[in-house]
């Protein structure tokens, strides 16, 4: 029976560099392991004993001959590299349990309305599309929205009606403003052009345009910076997080139902409603 030892202790930077940040959101457990060497020195059988793992299991999953698919396995190598929590969000998990315990942290997989938590939005794709199908309403906060609603390839486009006679699916869009400040700030966090960045909300702007004579659907531009991006089907939502070096569809993404006295669904409903009304309808 293999027993866990002490975490691993990377340096604070590590967790911050590129590929490791894209080992995490593609769960490539073999890379996260490969790094902790790298970055710390330890052999193979040290990692195994942090992650509660054989020897032999460590080395077969570094060398690309299994994979990890367990959610508890997830969580014994978050604790045994002692990954801080944006680490752990990006592989799909939640906070610490530490944090967790204390209660101070602010996590939304704690919350009883959180129901499942996707590694990312490609892996929630087709239940969120089913639940596009059935809904009365669609609510979609985006920055440039092209991969969610804009272009025939999206999430969301096939799934909505192409004719007056179909069913009635409201839809509201909030795109961020291509002339506010906030975009360029954002085109900066995620290293593109604030040129390129605003021609993509525009074009996704002008081809959900072309749904208005056959969709009841809104655009709104809005001007803050976005922290959160969401997916809403009337009592369910999809929420994401937009942060420094990554997108939305890149974030763990969390399933959040509707409950008679959960505040989560409802204060992401409010801050939704907030931004619509300091925002400026285009569509």
């Amino acid at each position: 029976m293999t027993t866990t030892l002490g975490a691993i202790e990377l340096p604070d930077w590590a967790w911050e560099r590129a590929e490791v940040r894209q080992a995490l959101r593609a769960r490539d457990v073999g890379a996260l392991f490969r790094y902790a060497q790298q970055y710390t020195g330890v052999s193979q059988a040290r990692i195994a004993a942090a992650v509660g793992m054989a020897q032999g299991r460590v080395n077969e999953i570094i060398n690309g001959r299994r994979e990890v698919s367990r959610l508890d396995v997830y969580e014994r190598i978050a604790d045994g590299l002692h990954m801080p929590d944006d680490a752990r969000h990006l592989l799909g998990l939640a906070a610490s349990r530490e944090k967790r315990s204390g209660g101070a942290a602010f996590d939304l997989a704690a919350f009883p309305e959180v129901v499942r938590v996707y590694a990312a939005q490609n892996s929630a794709a087709e239940e969120i599309q089913q639940q596009t199908r059935e809904a009365q309403e669609l609510d979609v906060l985006a920055v440039r929205g092209l991969g969610l609603i804009g272009l025939n390839d999206s999430l969301l486009r096939a799934c909505l009606p192409r004719d007056q006679g179909g069913k009635g699916l409201r839809v509201r869009v909030l795109l961020l403003d291509p002339d506010s400040d906030a975009l360029a700030q954002r085109a900066a966090e995620i290293g593109e052009s604030a040129e390129s960045l605003a021609g993509g909300v525009r074009l996704a702007e002008a081809r959900l345009r072309e749904l208005a004579d056959s969709s009841d659907i809104q655009v709104y531009r809005y001007r803050m910076l976005p922290t959160w991006r969401l997916i809403r089907t009337d009592s369910t939502m999809f929420v994401s997080a937009f942060d420094a070096g990554w997108e939305g569809h890149e974030s763990a993404t969390y399933k959040v139902m509707e409950t008679p006295h959960g505040p989560l669904f409802r204060g992401f409903r409010r801050m939704f409603d907030a931004v619509i009304d300091g925002a400026q309808r285009t569509v």
